[in-house]
């Protein structure tokens, strides 16, 4: 089967690019295949995240182990599409360049079966410019009053942490 991707740029303006590509086509392939297709050189870090439908970013897929063997972690050169899109599960979100965080939400659109002398991936539809650079980021966490500082709050003074003895605490 042939997967049809929409891949749009997280920003006010209407940025994104439709993608096709072979079910069995590893998230490398992908990954090379958006880089081109939005004009990157292809040579930062990048990741994908497994994303539910409220696009909630789940497990990580990435370009390169960066855990030195300290963490098991899925590589896209060794996970296929298909282990991780169908028609239930349509929602990736990509990062690229973790410096400049490029963020894009990816949507199975469709499946098809393949055409008689197109090559894969094809770069189907393109839409909006990319902007020079990409837009702001603002993280902040979720105020969660629940949670309380194992010290109370008010015994832990940040403005002066010179008066913490670290050898006295450190494992």
């Amino acid at each position: 089967m042939i997967y049809k991707f929409r891949i749009v740029l997280d920003t006010l303006e209407d940025v994104f690019r439709d993608i096709e590509i072979e079910e069995e086509a590893t998230l490398e392939d992908f990954h090379n295949a958006i880089t081109q297709a939005f004009g990157f050189d292809g040579t930062e870090m990048a990741s994908f995240y497994i994303s539910d439908n409220e696009w909630n970013q789940g497990e990580e897929i990435v370009l390169f182990d960066m855990s030195e063997g300290q963490n098991s972690v899925r590589m896209m050169n060794e996970t296929t599409l298909d282990t991780v899109v169908s028609q239930d599960q349509t929602k990736l979100i990509y990062v690229y360049d973790f410096f400049s965080m490029w963020t894009f939400y990816v949507e199975l659109a469709d499946m098809v079966e393949p055409e008689d002398g197109r090559d894969y991936p094809n770069l189907m539809y393109s839409h909006g410019q990319l902007p020079d650079s990409p837009p702001d980021k603002n993280f902040e966490a979720e105020q969660d009053d629940e949670l309380s500082n194992d010290y109370g709050e008010e015994d832990v003074d940040f403005e002066n942490l010179d008066d913490i003895d670290f050898d006295q605490h450190w494992n």
